[in-house]
C-alpha cells in the first residue's frame, strides 16, 4: 500500500489546511519529542515545527499534498529570514499592511515548486498564509455571514473575556447558548455543508452518527469549560486573527529554538503519502509520530495495515499519537502483542485540548 487510501478519492489541488487544527501542546505532551526522531503528518507544518520547538532530534514532515507542502516550504524560509513579529504578520495572527514585502524576503529561500505556487498567489499571501486554505474559508464565512445571526460582535468579544469556571458557565448557558446559536450550529457544521464547504465529502465516509450534534458537545467543552480567553484556536475561529495567546509553534519562546533547530538541518520535508515513505526507506526508524487524524479515512483493514507498517519502522518505545473526529479508529486487539495504549495518559491531556473539533485523542507505545 505506498498510496493512503483517501489520496484515491479526495481532491489534492488546493490548501485544505493553511494551518493545523490539533491541539499542538497535548502533541509534545503525548509524544515525548526530546531527543527522539519524530515523523509527522505535515498539513500545514505548524505541528511539525512545534516537535522541534520541544526538542526532538529530528522531524520528518511528511505530506501528499503539494500545495501543503508549500504551506511547509514557506514556513519554514520564514522561520529563517523572519523575525518574530514579522513571521506572526505574515501567517495573519497580527494585522499588516507589509505582507508582500515579507514574502519577498523569504521568497529566494524556496525551492522552485514552492516559489511558482506562492508567486501565482499574491492574493494568499496579501490576506495572510495563515487564512488561505479550504477549512480557514470555511470558518471565514461562519463569523462573517452565520455567526452574526445569533451573537453581535460584542457579545462575540464578550466571550473572549477572562472569567473564573463558574462565571464561564453561566455565560455560556445564560448568554452564549440560545436557539439561534444551536440551530445555526446544527446547518453549518452538517456533514453536507461542512463537507462542501470545509473539508472533502470523502472524508465523512467512515463517520457514523450526527457531525454537528459531536462538534456541539466538544465546542460547549472549549466555551464554557476550558478558558476562551486562552485559546488561540477559538480566537481566529471568531475574530480571523489569533489574541494574546498563540500555538506552540507561534510562540515567542519557541521561535529562536525552532530556527536553530532548522539551521542544524534536523527537519525535512517530503512530499509523498506516509505509506510510499515507510515503503521507500525500509531501514529507517523513528521514535515519535504525529499521525493527525489520518485513520479517519481508512478503513478498519487498512488502519491495522498501516499500524503494523509503524511499528515495523519504530524503536521500541516509540510514541504514536492521533485524533479521531468522528470515526473511531485506534490499535485492534489483533495488535495488543505490538502496540500498548496509553489511555489515561491521553483521556487526561484530551480533556485540556483547545482545538475542539476531535472527540478523541489516542496514544499508543511500541511494546519492546
Amino acid at each position: 500500500m505506498s498510496k493512503s487510501e483517501i489520496q484515491h478519492r479526495a481532491d489534492f489541488s488546493a490548501v485544505r489546511y493553511a494551518q493545523c487544527w490539533e491541539d499542538s501542546l497535548l502533541l509534545v505532551e503525548a509524544m515525548k519529542p526530546a531527543g527522539r526522531h519524530c515523523l509527522s503528518i505535515g498539513s500545514a507544518g505548524d505541528n511539525s515545527f512545534a516537535l522541534l520547538a520541544a526538542g526532538a532530534a529530528s522531524v520528518t514532515a511528511v505530506e501528499m499534498n503539494p500545495t501543503q507542502v508549500a504551506c511547509i516550504e514557506l514556513r519554514k524560509a520564514a522561520y529563517l529570514q523572519l523575525d518574530h513579529s514579522g513571521f506572526l504578520e505574515l501567517h495573519g495572527s497580527r494585522p499588516s499592511s507589509r505582507r508582500a514585502s515579507l514574502y519577498r524576503e523569504c521568497r529566494d529561500l524556496l525551492p522552485a515548486p514552492a516559489r511558482e505556487f506562492w508567486d501565482a498567489r499574491p492574493e494568499a499571501v496579501e490576506g495572510g498564509i495563515g487564512g488561505c486554505g479550504k477549512f480557514e474559508n470555511y470558518f471565514k464565512l461562519f463569523r462573517s455571514k452565520v455567526l452574526p445571526i445569533a451573537h453581535p460582535r460584542k457579545r462575540v468579544l464578550s466571550l473572549m473575556q477572562s472569567r473564573s469556571p463558574d462565571e464561564r458557565l453561566k455565560f455560556y448557558e445564560e448568554v452564549w447558548n440560545n436557539r439561534r446559536w444551536r440551530s445555526i450550529f446544527h446547518v453549518f457544521f452538517s456533514r453536507a455543508l461542512m463537507g462542501a464547504l470545509g473539508r472533502d465529502p470523502e472524508f465523512f465516509k467512515y463517520v457514523e452518527g450526527s457531525v454537528a450534534e459531536r462538534i456541539l458537545s466538544r465546542t460547549r467543552h472549549a466555551l464554557a469549560v476550558l478558558d476562551p480567553s486562552a485559546n488561540p484556536y477559538l480566537h481566529w475561529i471568531l475574530t480571523g486573527t489569533h489574541g494574546d495567546h498563540l500555538p506552540y509553534s507561534l510562540e515567542a519562546s519557541n521561535y529562536a529554538l525552532i530556527r536553530s533547530a532548522l539551521q542544524q538541518d534536523r527537519f525535512r520535508v517530503v512530499e509523498s503519502p506516509i505509506e510510499a515513505l515507510l515503503e521507500a526507506e525500509p531501514a529507517k526508524r523513528y521514535d515519535a509520530y504525529n499521525l493527525s487524524d489520518i485513520f479517519e479515512y481508512m478503513s478498519e483493514a487498512n488502519t491495522e495495515k498501516l499500524l503494523r507498517t509503524l511499528v515495523a519502522a519504530s524503536n521500541t518505545g516509540a510514541r504514536l499519537a492521533y485524533w479521531n473526529m468522528l470515526a473511531p479508529r485506534s490499535r485492534p486487539e489483533s495488535m495488543a502483542d505490538l502496540l500498548k495504549p496509553c489511555e489515561e495518559e491521553a483521556q487526561a491531556l484530551f480533556k485540556q485540548d483547545r482545538a475542539f473539533f476531535y472527540s478523541r485523542l489516542v496514544v499508543e507505545e511500541v511494546r519492546g
